[in-house]
């Protein structure tokens, strides 16, 4: 059966897909083999090495839950800061004041422009010769302040790219009423592109959690993964073990962020479904009536 995208499939193509999934699947198959034995040889799926992890709260309680804490407490202030930032850089790049505009722009542009990593560099030298933030504080406020700079950065040109989506009748609905800018933003464009904007807001917000990691391999931030490099080493080097149970842990964060993320996305689209009061059948004529003009007065 033919459709307007794709041409069904003849008995050839058919037999060369089959073909074509069997080879795939049969060299997943030896590279998933190949994977196990090397580890089985290495040792490093014997039960001595995992054993920690489901029977003891030592590794929990000492390493992974206190990189867990400090991985959230940076992504979690890095969001709160970052997402307001990023609303307020958007909107300002519609503005239609060119001294507005015009210097906003270079800023998102520039900070856009500059990897993560060096952003968290530059922010350590900075507390470390400007501030008297203690030693022990200083790679949360870089991590923090590199996450806040590059990711405020992105989300502006989330925000602008959302309202620039939305058709332009809403905007011009808005002023033929009266409506002055703020008022066309903060009513109509903002609640509108929200949900437009949704699934590329969480999808920075799992880069913020994820990019956390970078200040712990290179500005000794205590986040979840150098507390797994750390735990392997003092286990004996169970690396597989160690890494396996952090990538586990992120796993599940970014899978409740996203799933966070749709539930709040179909609530959105089902409240704006809503057309507000249910009128009677006696009220719907009534008002045809009355607006036609139709009945005379009685």
């Amino acid at each position: 059966m033919s459709s307007v995208l794709y041409d069904a499939q003849g008995p050839r193509a058919k037999r060369r897909n089959v073909l074509f999934t069997a080879v795939f699947l049969v060299a997943l198959a030896a590279v998933l083999w190949w994977v196990f034995s090397t580890l089985d040889e290495k040792g490093q799926l014997e039960w001595a090495k995992w054993e920690m992890f489901f029977t003891s709260s030592e590794p929990w309680s000492t390493y992974i839950w206190p990189g867990l804490e400090n991985t959230l407490k940076a992504a979690a202030l890095s969001m709160i800061i970052a997402l307001p930032l990023g609303a307020v850089l958007g909107i300002a790049r519609l503005s239609d004041h060119a001294w507005v505009r015009v210097p906003v722009g270079i800023v998102v542009e520039f900070f856009r422009a500059i990897p993560v990593l060096v952003l968290m560099i530059f922010g350590l030298a900075l507390f470390s010769e400007y501030t008297n933030v203690s030693s022990d504080d200083r790679p949360l406020y870089a991590v923090v302040t590199g996450l806040v700079l590059y990711n405020a950065s992105v989300l502006a040109e989330i925000v602008r790219a959302g309202i620039l989506a939305l058709p332009k009748g809403q905007s011009e609905a808005a002023m033929a009423i009266g409506l002055r800018k703020g008022q066309l933003m903060r009513s109509i464009l903002l609640p509108q592109a929200v949900t437009t904007m949704l699934p590329a807001i969480v999808s920075q917000l799992v880069v913020i959690l994820k990019d956390t990691a970078l200040g712990g391999a290179v500005l000794t931030f205590p986040e979840l993964l150098a507390s797994a490099n750390t735990m392997s080493g003092y286990y004996g080097a169970n690396t597989i073990a160690s890494f396996t149970v952090v990538a586990v842990i992120y796993i599940a964060l970014n899978f409740a962020l996203t799933t966070f993320a749709s539930w709040l996305e179909r609530r959105l689209r089902r409240g704006k479904k809503s057309t507000g009061a249910v009128l009677k059948a006696d009220d719907a004529q009534v008002a045809g009536t009355a607006g036609t003009g139709a009945g005379g007065a009685t």
